[in-house]
């Protein structure tokens, strides 16, 4: 079935495309969620029609949506969940649960907005991509633990991890220009 796209959809096209898409995903989600438009000559002239209007209002929400995520840039939640000795969770957290915790957070987000690939099952620090327009997309850091101090703990661990590793790059820098000078000084002595 062909349709006409009325806004960005992801590995899909462009606002504007004639896309080819399996029956189902049409009729299912495109055409209920009016994200499309069935591809015929009177759909194509009513779209040319309305073009500036509908480019002007995804411009407007692309913006507002640029503006929320410069200020969501770098946001981390932490949620409390009870786990196992393992580390394995009683349960999991959902898409659901990552939007309930982001609200929580003073943003106003929708579940479906939550790119979450598969439920998270276990303790750590996992990034999820949170589509506030379908051009705009936000990494937030969802840290899942067992309470409060142990959320601290890990985060403590983790910027100590990150400083060694730091460390360690300037050292290999420093190992390198010595090795480099040495290099330079035996071409020069030949």
């Amino acid at each position: 079935m062909e349709v006409i796209l009325l806004e960005r959809i992801e590995k899909l096209g462009q606002m504007g495309d004639v896309v080819k898409v399996k029956p189902g995903f049409a009729r299912n989600f495109l055409l209920p969620q009016k994200k499309a438009l069935r591809a015929n000559k009177g759909n194509l002239a009513f779209f040319e029609q309305q073009r500036v209007q509908l480019e002007a209002l995804n411009l407007k929400r692309r913006d507002e949506a640029q503006g929320v995520a410069v200020k969501m840039d770098g946001l981390s939640v932490l949620m409390v969940r009870q786990a196992g000795e393992g580390g394995q969770l009683y349960g999991s957290v959902s898409g659901r649960d990552v939007a309930d915790a982001i609200k929580a957070s003073g943003y106003t987000v929708e579940r479906r907005q939550v790119n979450l690939d598969s439920p998270i099952k276990t303790l750590g620090s996992y990034p999820v991509r949170v589509s506030l327009h379908p051009e705009v997309l936000v990494t937030v850091t969802i840290t899942v633990a067992r309470s409060q101090e142990e959320a601290e703990r890990a985060a403590a661990a983790a910027a100590a991890v990150v400083e060694v590793e730091a460390e360690e790059a300037e050292a290999e820098d420093v190992v390198e220009d010595v090795v480099e000078e040495e290099i330079a000084e035996e071409v020069e002595e030949a």
